[in-house]
Parts: C-alpha cells; structure tokens; sequence
C-alpha cells in the first residue's frame, strides 16, 4: 500500500530533520525541529523548504539565527550553532523540486479542490440527519 498525500500532503523528504531533537525544555520534554519552528510562529515544512533551497551553509546560518531566538530549551543559549550545524546535515540534499514545493504550499494553504467540497457535503449530511431525526420520531396518529 502506497503513502497517500492526501492523508499526509508533506515531503517525506523533510521528516528525518522535522522530527529530529533540539534538545529538552524546561519541562524535561523533548522538543523537536518541527515544535521549535511552529513555536516560534513559522511553518515548519515552508520553512524548511527555504533552508533546503539555501544549501548547507545558508541553511546552518539560517538555522543557528532561528534557534537563537528560540527560548523554551536551556540548551541553545550557549549551543545553537553546533545544533544548527548538526541539524543542517539532517536537511535533504537537493534543493526543492517544483514539485516539491507545490507540495508544501498545497499542504499549507489546503487542497482548495477537496477542502471546498467538505463543506456542502457536510450540510447536505446534517439536513438529512435532522429529517431523518425528526420523521423518525412522528407524531405517534
């Protein structure tokens, strides 16, 4: 059975680095790339698609400036550029295709063809739930 993007829109390609650790907050709960970045207001797979498309060094850069600003993990006051470094190497190695990055804008924005059909399909549904609901009960004559 294949993976289908509709049940996960996102680049495969972009997990092992997601999902890979920062460190721990203060909590002691592990805090991955995906958290950190979501945390500090970005989207995480958009995001990654811009350090995969600035390549090693530009994504390192990038990277370490992000996790300096990010607060919640002790850790990377003092250790945000070994992290973004080792973060960086976690990144794809070619850069974005365009089909690539149409799946991320596609994931960011909602597939516009299936997400405006949910919508009257649920009212449709609803309406016939209340006339099934209510002729269910009649008025008993």
């Amino acid at each position: 059975m294949t993976d289908s993007p509709v049940l996960n829109p996102h680049p495969r390609e972009f997990e092992r680095f997601l999902y890979a650790s920062v460190g721990e907050d203060r909590n002691g709960y592990i805090v991955t790339v995906l958290s950190a970045l979501a945390r500090l207001g970005l989207d995480p797979w958009n995001e990654t698609a811009d350090l995969v498309s600035l390549g090693r060094d530009g994504a390192r850069a990038r990277l370490g400036a992000l996790l300096a600003r990010f607060r919640d993990v002790p850790e990377l006051a003092s250790d945000h550029g070994r992290i973004a470094r080792h973060l960086s190497q976690l990144l794809p190695e070619s850069r974005p295709s365009g089909s690539l990055k149409r799946a991320v804008t596609t994931a960011a924005e909602g597939s516009p063809g299936k997400s405006a059909a949910i919508l009257p399909v649920l009212g449709i549904l609803f309406v016939l739930f209340q006339i099934f609901m209510v002729g269910g009960s009649g008025s008993g004559e």
